[in-house]
């Protein structure tokens, strides 16, 4: 028997912080004979769990009745598969969906479960494109319990302290991400019956120049509303957030109610695309009021990132920063699909991914802080026939063919492709520091990311609506990691370690305070941001000085406590090139090409330009707000940077999309008295540096090269030469763990 739980953003195990390292096997894609095979590779290369999608799909006969235990098919021998893992000594992560994706039909839903009034309905009343459903439709609902009253009593009597493999259960698979890549808000009669009575008691019956008690009237205007609806938009993405965390309410309950207690719940979140992760903020949006500050449950990344670069690295490291920034005191960090393999997932070869990505990505993730990484997917397989053919042009489980994960380390056939022996010395050289790793946190630098969770309200757009989409299209621009994605780009790469902080919630903190900026923020948040600055907070701002709220309304809280008064957004063309001109004590030489700027006004007389800071800034909170002008639009003459002194605070306000040169930006954090403690003697961009530390004081450094140059560097913490000035080799593409 063994005791599960999450405590101080880790993962104990019997009481002790556990470092968990899983991979994904489909025991229902591979013939019996094979499962001893895979999961004898899984613990070589270094894992000590396995984890499995349970597909309703495949476990639902065609009369309705569940196999769980290989009665009419050996590869639906659940039961069998948890006894070998266990066997092994292996962990086990359940991942009983409903929804599994895993590229098989339905997303892993039986056929059975589509009756009237479960399948999605999107804008202009038009069918989802995909097998989507509304998650609280009663006959959806119906067929869960049934669902979940055969699979998780098998789970529950097999649950790490009942004496059994499971460790973790997941609920459901990466809620929302359908409706958010095809664009189709569940607008269902009954949904929007729902978000009828939600307006109601959040807005009284006349919101949106709708009435909720004209039901006709109401579901037309929602389904198809008019140009400009940007709060009707807004309030609908609130309201999903509220149905999801009710769906999840209802699994959780569910599978309590079944025996299933004592081991973490978690929830996978989506959102990478195309090899970036600048949309994966987007399920943490969405599903975040549904975990965070619950009771044992924690959420995990699903990122594929293919390489990791200069471009992405600090994608991933904030998307891990996002992560833990609505997470409770208890909730770790995990990656619940933790890319592995290669990469060419159509089989066209079109892509590759190489190994050394891989590792690259699990050295980060281990220096933030995660507790559990599961490699998905580890090792491929074979989809079988469905028991019924449908007439859909290959009558299997999958879509994608006989084959299934053929990119894997292990493929359909057992062989090894080039991540194997990467994945197995790079999970290796963790493990040589895996109780430390454990029971480390990371060590931060004077610097904090703002978060703004509704600034990646982002997923839903009428079609007909132009100003919606332009909202949208100019939050992408601006929001996160800031325009071009510099801001946190330019501040990893110039050696900052750096969590981030909800800033839709109560916040205090001593940090300087990065914020990616856009045109839309909400009055609240405005209003934290002046009360921090005017408290004697520092702040750095790049993107746009906020003009509305999201819902659309004028509002320049934060504009008026800075005394400033942002002007209309200029955008660079094919035809005119805006440009910005900086300080010298910038460290700027010249003029900047630039994409977008917003030329602000000041509203009280700017200061004189000068090489330094004020030598006495002003200290009460009454004093005069003061500005010094240290970046222009060159044609304009228009203020793009001025540095604000007001109340006891001290900002600087940069809004152009002003290029990753990194000494400009640390000396713009040193202006605002932030350096970091790590530093080095590189040339060439591409060195992420960051350490941690356990409670009783064991650090170690954590040092990236993600660049494609081999580096031989000397570093420095707060000034002082480590490893006694000894140069330490980062081959191109490679990371090291340095005991301090």
């Amino acid at each position: 028997m063994r005791t599960v739980q999450l405590s101080r953003r880790r993962l104990m195990i019997d009481g002790k912080p556990s470092l968990m390292l899983s991979g994904e096997v489909h025991y229902f894609r591979l013939d019996r004979a094979d499962w001893a095979s895979r999961l004898d590779l899984l613990v070589a290369a270094g894992c000590d769990a396995v984890a499995t999608y349970m597909p309703w799909l495949v476990h639902e006969l065609p009369d309705g009745s569940v196999d769980l235990v290989g009665r009419t098919s050996p590869y639906r021998d659940l039961a069998g598969f948890l006894e070998l893992a266990a066997s092994r000594g292996l962990s086990v992560i359940a991942r009983p969906g409903p929804f599994v994706m895993a590229e098989l039909k339905n997303e892993g839903l039986p056929f059975s479960v589509y009756e009237p009034g479960v399948g999605s309905v999107g804008w202009d009343s038009t069918p989802a494109p995909t097998r989507d459903v509304d998650y609280l439709a009663p006959a959806y609902l119906a067929s869960v319990k049934r669902w979940y009253g055969e699979v998780m009593p098998l789970l529950a009597s097999r649950l790490a302290p009942a004496g059994g493999p499971v460790v973790a259960v997941q609920l459901d698979n990466e809620v929302g991400m359908l409706s958010w890549v095809t664009n189709t808000p569940d607008l269902g009669d009954a949904a929007v019956d729902d978000f009828g009575a939600w307006v109601r008691s959040r807005h009284g019956a006349s919101a949106f120049g709708l009435n909720v008690d004209d039901v006709d009237g109401w579901r037309a205007g929602v389904r198809s509303p008019g140009a400009g609806s940007l709060a009707l938009h807004h309030e609908l993405s609130v309201f999903q957030r509220d149905r999801y965390a009710r769906y999840f309410a209802f699994l959780r309950r569910e599978a309590e109610s079944h025996g299933v207690s004592g081991v973490p719940f978690l929830i996978n979140l989506h959102g990478t695309g195309e090899g970036r992760g600048r949309t994966y903020p987007i399920g943490i949006s969405q599903l975040f009021p549904s975990y965070s500050g619950q009771p044992a449950m924690t959420s995990g990344s699903d990122h594929y990132l293919g390489d990791l670069t200069v471009e992405n690295v600090a994608d991933l490291y904030v998307m891990n920063a996002f992560m833990a920034a609505v997470h409770s005191a208890d909730q770790p960090l995990t990656s619940l699909e933790f890319e592995a393999g290669l990469g060419d997932y159509g089989e066209d070869l079109s892509r590759q991914v190489p190994p050394s990505a891989l590792a690259l990505k699990t050295r980060l993730c281990v220096a933030q802080g995660n507790r559990l990484l599961n490699y998905y997917l580890f090792a491929g397989g074979h989809n079988p026939p469905l028991d019924v053919p449908v007439g859909d042009g290959n009558d299997r489980i999958a879509f994608t063919g006989e084959r299934h994960g053929f990119t894997a380390p292990v493929d359909p056939e057992g062989q090894f492709n080039p991540s194997y022996p990467v994945l197995a010395s790079t999970l290796a050289d963790v493990r040589s520091f895996g109780d430390v790793l454990a029971d480390s946190d990371e060590e931060f630098d004077d610097v904090v990311l703002g978060f703004v969770p509704d600034h990646y309200l982002t997923e839903y757009c009428h079609p007909g609506d132009d100003v919606r989409r332009d909202q949208v299209a100019n939050l992408e621009r601006f929001r996160g990691m800031g325009p071009r994605d510099v801001l946190a780009r330019s501040l990893l790469l110039a050696g900052f370690s750096f969590p981030a902080v909800n800033l839709q919630s109560d916040f205090t903190i001593s940090q300087v305070l990065c914020l990616a900026s856009t045109p839309w923020l909400s009055a609240e948040v405005q209003q934290r941001l002046a009360d921090h600055v005017h408290a004697g907070g520092r702040l750095l701002l790049v993107g746009a000085l906020p003009t509305q709220t999201p819902e659309g309304t004028p509002c320049t809280v934060l504009a008026d406590a800075l005394s400033l008064a942002p002007g209309d957004l200029v955008n660079g063309s094919p035809h005119y090139f805006p440009s910005v001109q900086a300080a010298p004590w910038t460290t700027a030489t010249a003029e900047v090409r630039v994409g977008v700027l917003q030329p602000l006004t000041l509203t009280q007389p700017a200061q004189p330009a000068t090489s330094a800071p004020p030598a006495t800034p002003p200290h009460s909170p009454a004093a005069r707000v003061t500005h010094e002008v240290f970046a222009a639009d060159v044609s304009s003459k228009s203020p793009v940077g001025v540095e604000v002194h007001a109340g006891d605070g001290h900002a600087l306000i940069l809004t152009c999309d002003y290029p990753a040169h990194l000494p400009f930006w640390t000396t713009l954090l040193a202006r605002l008295g932030a350096t970091p403690r790590h530093t080095h003697n590189a040339t060439t961009p591409g060195i992420v540096l960051t350490s941690t530390t356990t409670p009783t004081g064991t650090r170690l450094l954590h040092a990236l090269n993600v660049s494609p140059i081999d580096q031989s560097l000397v570093i420095s913490h707060q000034g002082t030469p480590l490893f006694e000035a000894a140069e330490v080799t980062l081959p191109a593409r490679t990371g090291r763990i340095l005991p301090l």
